[in-house]
């Protein structure tokens, strides 16, 4: 399986994908037909290391599915930058074509992923085909594959999508994803739809695939439990901007940004004694058609002061690789919270 490999390029230092100041907006009618959009993804940036898992999170309708069709170019950005190894995307230096064959995606319907009049094997060949190799080449694969993903080349090989579980359908799906041999793999809320007995099998075939095949994952999901456990870093979106970014374990236990911790406060807790007695947050996000000045979070946030609706903070860092955007973490931002020092204020007016 190594006809279509592709050599690292970049070098072990250089991240796999630099995502750079990314919008992007959809029109939609405003009020009395003025013309408007929504501000699904407003200038973000991060990066992508070789060989890790970034985690996504965030409320619904925070960008993290736009983000993620965005990197797949399945829909093309506004403004901003895709670096992949090197090299921007949808260029001379990398077409659109070269790009997809090493960056894969895995959705969330496993049942609306596949064409329902091909067998398995002729989906997870399909890819292989178009990409030039022959029939017999990427049937082969496509069984190789099956046979990785814990399922029975002949057993379900010549079987149809409807004739599968969900958990097997999203074992087909990931096959189908590696057929091309991809170096990143997106997973768009990958396991949310399964049974909690299926979704750990999953999540455990993820990462020995991450292990054996050498895989780079962004992981989107709204179930942080399985953020924490798959994610090496995690990134955290609210109403299009990244709020926080910063190592799995350091954001799960120094949670810098208020809409961060109020997160984690919601998480389920296994202990009666810790059961959630209030709302950690409360009201519904603001419109992405017409977000609030300054920081986005401070409708919601218990911390806001006057300079949160006057000054929109950036990330600054709060500690090794950890970074948030909040005027409480920003020395001399204006906010009665914040350090004092002599530092550079990095917040906009």
């Amino acid at each position: 399986m190594n006809a279509l490999v592709t050599p690292d390029l970049g070098g072990p230092a250089q991240p796999l994908l630099k995502v750079s100041s990314l919008v992007k907006h959809f029109p939609v009618k405003g009020p009395l037909g003025k013309k408007a959009v929504v501000r699904a993804v407003d200038n973000i940036s991060f990066t992508v290391q070789k060989g890790e898992t970034l985690g996504v999170v965030g409320e619904s309708g925070c960008g993290k599915s736009t983000t993620a069709r965005v990197l797949m170019q399945l829909i093309t950005q506004d403004r901003g930058e895709l670096i992949f190894d090197a090299a921007e995307v949808n260029s001379h230096q990398l077409p659109l074509r070269d790009f997809r064959r090493q960056v894969q995606m895995v959705f969330q319907d496993s049942y609306s992923s596949l064409n329902p009049r091909l067998t398995i094997e002729q989906s997870i060949a399909f890819g292989p085909r178009v990409h030039g190799l022959s029939p017999a080449v990427a049937l082969a694969r496509a069984r190789e594959l099956l046979a990785k993903v814990g399922l029975e080349p002949v057993r379900f090989a010549g079987r149809y999508p409807h004739e599968l579980s969900g958990g097997q359908r999203q074992r087909v799906n990931i096959a189908r994803a590696l057929a091309l041999e991809p170096r990143l793999v997106v997973l768009d809320e990958a396991v949310s739809a399964l049974d909690k007995s299926v979704e750990a099998q999953v999540l455990n075939l993820l990462l020995d695939l991450k292990k054996s095949l050498d895989l780079t994952y962004v992981f989107i999901s709204h179930d942080l439990h399985v953020v924490r456990y798959m994610s090496d870093r995690i990134l955290v979106m609210y109403l299009g901007e990244v709020v926080e970014i910063g190592p799995a374990e350091a954001l799960f236990t120094r949670a810098a940004h208020p809409y961060t911790r109020a997160l984690l406060s919601s998480m389920p807790s296994m202990d009666p004694a810790q059961r959630t007695l209030a709302s950690p947050l409360t009201g519904d996000p603001p419109s992405p058609i017409d977000p609030p000045s300054g920081c986005r979070f401070h409708t919601r946030c218990p911390h806001a002061e006057a300079a949160c609706r006057i000054s929109k903070p950036l990330l600054f860092p709060t500690g090794e690789h950890h970074e948030a955007a909040c005027l409480m973490s920003i020395p001399s931002s204006g906010h009665s919270r914040s350090p004092r020092g002599d530092q550079s204020m990095r917040h906009t007016p």
